[in-house]
């Protein structure tokens, strides 16, 4: 009885310590000063980031801990993520968070403790524009189970408004054309004289070739599939 109760409190001991030492990946208090009244958005009945509609609901930043939360199994709905290793997401993690340029941003179901959301923005450093930055929204998905509550359009107006927050002269986004409308709704418009995306695809490429590309520390984002796509953007200086 005594090794037992010792075992549970060794337990309850590492719990606390995992849950303190989570580490988010970027401020979760900026989500917190977005403006949701600035989006076109109309969301029935009116949510936030700070108020998602459910209590059991959060949106935050992605933590170093949504390794067991499910999230790469929500991005497996999305697209190919592959047997990515737990010591393979917090390296990827501690890149991402390095560089300040990427704001992955979740919704989180508290009663699972599951992630059932995720969009990403991803800064891009220009000269042009007087030496401005520009964001890029990416893979943005939602859990199937969850329809109708508003998270797709929820999610994307949270980065799409962090963005504008942070500076950014536009927001860019590749999507197919059946999401148009959807992304019209939130105020994209379609780029004139852009309208497709164009791609190089290295993932099918030898071995050699990607270890190579691994030894100089790239990081790479996940191009979109081979369907063509059309060319959103969310302008913030008109």
């Amino acid at each position: 009885m005594v090794e037992f109760q010792m075992q549970n409190d060794l337990n309850f001991i590492y719990i606390m310590a995992f849950q303190q030492e989570e580490t988010y990946l970027y401020d979760p208090n900026l989500l917190l000063k977005l403006d949701f009244h600035q989006s076109p958005a109309k969301f029935n009945p009116f949510i936030s980031a700070a108020c998602p509609g459910e209590t059991w609901l959060k949106v935050r930043p992605l933590k170093d801990s949504d390794f067991d939360r499910g999230f790469l199994q929500l991005l497996s709905q999305l697209t190919h993520v592959g047997p990515v290793t737990r010591t393979q997401f917090l390296t990827r993690f501690s890149q991402m968070k390095s560089t300040g340029d990427y704001y992955v941003t979740v919704i989180e179901d508290a009663r699972k403790n599951e992630i059932i959301a995720a969009a990403s923005l991803v800064i891009e450093r220009k000269f042009i524009h007087n030496c401005a930055i520009r964001g890029r929204l990416e893979d943005v998905v939602v859990n199937d189970t969850y329809r109708g509550k508003q998270l797709g359009k929820l999610i994307v107006v949270t980065v799409s408004l962090l963005a504008r927050y942070l500076g950014c002269y536009k927001m860019t986004l590749d999507c197919k054309d059946k999401l148009i409308k959807f992304y019209e709704s939130l105020g994209y418009v379609l780029v004139p004289g852009n309208a497709n995306s164009m791609t190089i695809r290295y993932d099918d490429e030898p071995s050699t070739a990607k270890h190579n590309l691994a030894s100089f520390n790239s990081v790479t984002n996940d191009s979109p599939p081979a369907e063509a796509c059309q060319t959103v953007s969310l302008d913030f200086n008109s």
